[in-house]
């Protein structure tokens, strides 16, 4: 018999250690699994339409493979001037990001996805704006060295030396991490989760 509190395994579908690092906050039982999906969207959907359909693809992806189970999926984008920015493929293309978010406000949109047993969905899109100081091209290249910008859409993390590229954030900051927090504990409320169980 399940415990009340938790209507079902969870799932993670992602195996990034910032997104884990967040739930391992909340000290429910959970376990982690890449998707292994196509992340290709039609070109003509939205920012946040992208993350929404390929945080519910990701989800599906792991879910099918665990009927029982309820998982949550996630995904990220970078907006700046109505571009999209996702994870950069080596430093030039890290550089390039970057250029276009320093002296500048921009947007990261967070799509995320909990489907469970029955055919279950629940979904929710989370926006955090944030501005970044101007910096000397050499700061640029010092920032770079440090290879945070690996796998990170919009080549920075916020919880690590990227943080001192913030002059301004607006929204949850956890959301900037990779996973909104405060639209993921909704979801697992609204799915029956509960916290502060003993094991």
């Amino acid at each position: 018999m399940k415990n009340p509190g938790h209507p079902g395994d969870l799932f993670l579908a992602s195996t990034s250690s910032a997104r884990k690092a967040l739930m391992d906050g909340l000290a429910l039982p959970y376990r982690t699994e890449a998707p292994g999906v196509d992340e290709h969207v039609p070109a003509t959907l939205s920012a946040m339409e992208a993350v929404a359909m390929l945080a519910v693809r990701k989800a599906r992806a792991v879910q099918e493979r665990h009927p029982d189970a309820w998982v949550l999926g996630a995904d990220q984008l970078v907006e700046v001037g109505g571009m999209t920015l996702g994870k950069p493929h080596d430093r030039d293309a890290a550089r390039a990001q970057l250029q276009r978010l320093l002296g500048h406000t921009h947007a990261i949109h967070t799509g995320v996805c909990l489907v469970g047993p029955g055919g279950h969905l629940l979904e929710a899109v989370e926006t955090t704006h944030l501005t970044f100081f101007p910096l000397p091209p050499e700061e640029l290249e010092r920032y770079l060295d440090t290879a945070e910008w690996e796998g990170c859409a919009g080549s920075y993390r916020v919880e690590g030396q990227g943080q001192a590229l913030l002059a301004k954030l607006e929204g949850d900051r956890t959301n900037v991490q990779g996973l909104p927090m405060l639209s993921v504990v909704r979801l697992l409320r609204q799915a029956g989760f509960a916290f502060f169980t003993r094991p």
